[in-house]
């Protein structure tokens, strides 16, 4: 996946990998997981750009949304019975 394929908020089933980060797209949130350095170098720039990119494409998403409540609730976590066991 690319980043120019990733719509924020779209889907439960992108994922990117930007240096040691991983961005796991839901239709209700953007979860960022890992981290990363962005080092003074070509390298380092690239990856800014990827995030400034991506960040850039969460706000104006954001802001289209005319009834954003004030704070979702944490997602809803279940259990599920091993069927291994």
């Amino acid at each position: 996946m690319s980043k120019k394929d990733f719509k924020p908020y779209d889907n439960e089933a992108d994922v990117l990998q930007v240096g040691g980060l991983t961005i796991e797209n839901r239709l209700d949130r953007i979860t960022i997981d890992g981290d990363i350095d962005l080092t003074m170098d070509q390298a380092g720039l690239r990856q800014a750009r990827e995030l400034y990119q991506l960040l850039g494409a969460a706000v104006a998403r954001l802001e289209a949304q005319r009834d954003l409540p004030e704070r979702l609730p944490p997602p809803q976590v279940t259990k599920t019975a091993n069927p291994f066991e």
